[in-house]
């Protein structure tokens, strides 16, 4: 009779799921709060593009750095410090008197922000065995997607009862709060934690996965950049950030206009992609597991996550034609499924190939998705102005499908980069 092993390891999955959706909800304050502020600051959607692309800009740069002080200094210190800039800056943009102070928070708080999901990642690996990093990682993203989705309405609602600036201050605070929580509560490696038992840390250490003999101390920009998979994982994820950062900032602008809805109903309408994101996590994530545990290691990271692509094309080229907001949001929602179904491949992948480097690694694919994020923010008012019509925008984004598509056919999770020539 096989002996029950203890799951206090769980707390580290409810940990990381609490800790993005808090990134999410910072994060998505400035979509419900774009005509306020714009307002309030007199900024045109141009100036508000460059705005939300500031954000995306200061995440992508420092995504290596960020993972990279995790893996050197430990993710307890790093994280924690992270948490604490990013809240800052949160209250900070609320706080925010004219055009370039408000560029400034906003890039500062995605610098902050930027080392969050690879220390996670790096903190997985040392937390999670390889048979459940397909479901850590759903459950990981889907806490973004929900932040995102119910903040939406939430903080619509309280632009009308407090203002837009309160909002920031309160959520500011929470995030120092949090900060705290999690320096008490988390540390490094299972072995460093009381609360895990001998039994559960013994089981955590023997089935995740493990260092090589022979390890480098340092791993350059340079060899990770020279090796094909991780090349193939950033353009795959450019793809992806390219549409889900539309949800994120320009959806809720774009259907109020379109529409013409009030301010709370634009809310519900624009959580529906998010949720259905945060389902394709949890699918995309137990499928990858499943697919795992019958011995296709490469198959559980591609299958998902090719699927999810072609449902990014589907429902982004289908949305075009849609007369309603409700149909148009329907579609929007298939893409964003589909988008969110490639998450937790991609990021059990940089852990498969990058090892103890893993958040170094997840830091540059990271980094490559946020300058999609960065483009898809200017793009999306810049080509509206240029050619008079959004769906533009949309053929663009569903290319990048297709590329991100012929990108997983040819990437591999069984070759880690020191391994590769």
């Amino acid at each position: 009779m096989s002996t029950r092993i203890p799951t206090k390891r769980y707390g580290f999955f409810a940990g990381s799921f609490l800790i993005t959706l808090l990134l999410y909800i910072d994060r998505v304050c400035i979509s419900s709060a774009k005509d306020s502020i714009s307002g309030d600051l007199n900024l045109s959607d141009i100036e508000m593009g460059w705005v939300l692309s500031a954000f995306a800009l200061g995440y992508a740069l420092f995504q290596v750095p960020g993972g990279a002080l995790g893996d050197k200094y430990g993710v307890r210190k790093v994280m924690t410090s992270i948490m604490i800039l990013w809240s800052i800056f949160t209250a900070f943009t609320g706080a925010a008197w004219n055009y370039i102070s408000m560029l400034l928070a906003r890039f500062i708080f995605g610098a902050g922000e930027a080392g969050a999901f690879p220390n996670i990642s790096r903190a997985a690996y040392s937390w999670v065995p390889l048979k459940e990093r397909g479901i850590f990682q759903g459950i990981n993203f889907s806490g973004s997607r929900l932040g995102a989705a119910f903040a939406l309405p939430l903080v619509a609602y309280l632009i009308d009862a407090w203002g837009w600036r309160s909002i920031f201050y309160f959520f500011g605070a929470i995030g120092i709060l949090c900060a705290a929580l999690f320096y008490f509560l988390f540390r490094n490696k299972p072995e460093e934690h009381r609360g895990i038992s001998d039994a559960e840390k013994e089981f955590i250490i023997k089935n995740r996965q493990q260092k090589e003999e022979k390890v480098i101390t340092q791993l350059p920009v340079s060899k990770i950049l020279g090796t094909k998979n991780v090349l193939l994982a950033m353009m795959q994820y450019i793809g992806s950030n390219f549409i889900f950062f539309f949800m994120l900032t320009w959806l809720f602008p774009y259907i109020k206009a379109k529409y013409d809805l009030n301010l709370v109903t634009t809310g519900f309408y624009a959580m529906l992609p998010l949720l259905a994101g945060a389902v394709g996590n949890w699918v995309s994530g137990y499928t990858v597991d499943a697919i795992y545990k019958t011995g296709k290691w490469k198959a559980s990271r591609q299958i998902p996550a090719i699927i999810g692509f072609i449902l990014v094309v589907i429902g982004i080229i289908s949305s075009l034609y849609m007369d309603t907001a409700l149909a148009s949001v329907l579609c929007l929602s298939v893409a964003i499924f589909g988008a969110d179904m490639t998450l937790s491949p991609s990021w059990s992948f940089c852990m498969d190939i990058g090892k103890e480097h893993s958040g170094k690694v997840s830091g540059m694919m990271n980094m490559a998705g946020n300058i999609g994020a960065f483009t898809t923010a200017l793009a999306f008012p810049y080509l509206q102005e240029w050619t008079g019509s959004n769906e533009p925008f949309f053929y663009v984004a569903a290319i990048l499908g297709v590329i991100a598509i012929i990108c997983w056919i040819f990437m591999d999770s069984t070759k880690p980069i020191l391994d590769e020539n």
